[in-house]
């Protein structure tokens, strides 16, 4: 399955955040990497999105939309950093 980047999560996000998410930073759970969620891989399938890490694959977040509901799980992410 081939993925692309991080900067497709500005959509989903920006129904749940009212700043641009995927310029904020991001530190993994699985390998303390740090980065903006632009850079992410980002795997998107029937069953919903998929981020995962972008130096060790690990998965960040995943996102699940449904008619009426979005769900975000953050299990990968340790912290956000959003710069004012």
């Amino acid at each position: 399955m081939s993925h692309v980047d991080g900067n497709a999560l500005a959509g989903p996000f920006a129904d749940l955040f009212a700043f641009d998410l995927t310029a904020a930073s991001a530190r993994c759970i699985g390998c303390g990497a740090v980065a903006a969620l632009a850079t992410a891989m980002v795997y998107n399938g029937a069953a919903g999105t998929v981020i995962r890490c972008g130096s060790c694959d690990g998965v960040l977040a995943t996102i699940v939309q449904a008619p009426d509901r979005t769900f975000f799980g953050f299990s990968g992410i340790s912290a956000i950093e959003v710069r004012r």
